[in-house]
């Protein structure tokens, strides 16, 4: 889907923007493929430059409850130095590094609730506007899926996914967000945990993955929160489904709840304990063990389709707030 629009800090008479990203889903580390169509206006313009900013739908925990807003976390100039003519169609291909933590807004095709949009940035004379905006697709890499699928396997089901404004102290993150994807537990995991939560940390050498359990309390003891982080190779081969249920297990076992915390603490305006279950727009999900794995068949999907639909509206709003500072 594109969203376009004239550049309305040019005027009347000014140059368009609409930039097309390669069919597809990218990768986290991958190439982001694609062009810009430029098409001149009424003069000749001086273009100084275009670059291309990665936005993201983030959620922020404080203590009076949870805001949404739009965190950009890169930026690449494409071109520029150069005069666009009057009426002059011109077309800049590029392709540009995906940041490794940038997270995965679908699997096996089906969506998870994820935004993530391309937001242009056409530089002329001096004035600067963000009008063209596309939303991104982003697939898990082979570590992420083959742990996911796994997950499925064992019957663990997922709930959501959102982006959460913070750290997860002691690791090696990068953004000033992070992935969580919550998963119901698995039948024979049900009596121990209300929701497992998933965070994976890429990087050029691997994946960190970090597991949290909402933990039941027991009948003379409180419910509380542990945490734990795992490392593979982004091409491991493992038996996936042996390895993710020991790390489950483990988990589970898992009683240094709160020196967990100490060490991979969640860390954002203020640092926030995780207990259960997050609201908001979503997609429910039912995961059948198989082949599928965690394959995401969507409960609610008109839900989901409005929340992808309003995108546009979502960032553009966030753009004219900016032009008016």
């Amino acid at each position: 889907m594109v969203f376009k629009r004239l550049l309305g800090s040019l005027g009347v008479g000014g140059p368009t923007v609409d930039t097309v990203l390669a069919p597809g889903a990218a990768r986290p580390g991958a190439a982001l493929t694609g062009e810009v169509r430029l098409k001149g206006g009424t003069a000749d313009f001086d273009i100084e430059h275009i670059a291309l900013e990665l936005v993201a739908r983030v959620e922020a925990e404080h203590e009076g409850g949870e805001d949404e807003g739009v965190a950009a976390f890169d930026r690449f100039v494409v071109a520029g130095g150069f005069r666009l003519g009057e009426g002059e169609e011109r077309t800049v291909p590029f392709s540009v590094p995906l940041p490794w933590e940038t997270p995965v807004t679908e699997l096996y095709g089906q969506g998870l609730g994820i935004v993530l949009g391309v937001r242009t940035e056409l530089s002329v004379a001096g004035a600067r506007d963000k009008g063209d905006l596309d939303r991104l697709a982003v697939a898990p890499l082979p570590a992420q899926e083959a742990i996911l699928e796994a997950l499925g396997q064992l019957g663990f089901g997922f709930r959501s996914a959102d982006l959460e404004y913070g750290r997860i102290g002691g690791t090696g993150q990068r953004l000033p967000f992070y992935q969580e994807i919550e998963l119901t537990p698995a039948p024979q995991y049900a009596h121990q945990v209300d929701e497992i939560e998933l965070t994976f940390l890429a990087h050029p050498g691997g994946l960190e993955v970090v597991l949290e359990a909402d933990k039941r309390g027991g009948l003379f003891s409180e419910g509380h929160d542990a945490l734990t982080r795992f490392t593979v190779g982004h091409h491991d081969v493992r038996d996936w489904n042996t390895e993710v249920d020991g790390w489950i297990r483990e988990l589970i076992g898992h009683r240094a709840a709160y020196g967990a915390h100490a060490s991979y603490g969640h860390q954002g305006s203020e640092d926030h304990h995780h207990g259960g279950h997050h609201s908001g727009p979503g997609v429910g999900t039912a995961v059948a063990a198989g082949a599928a794995g965690l394959a995401v068949g969507v409960v609610g999907g008109m839900v989901a389709a409005e929340a992808v639909d309003e995108i546009g509206d979502f960032f553009e709003g966030d753009d004219e707030e900016g032009e008016e500072e």
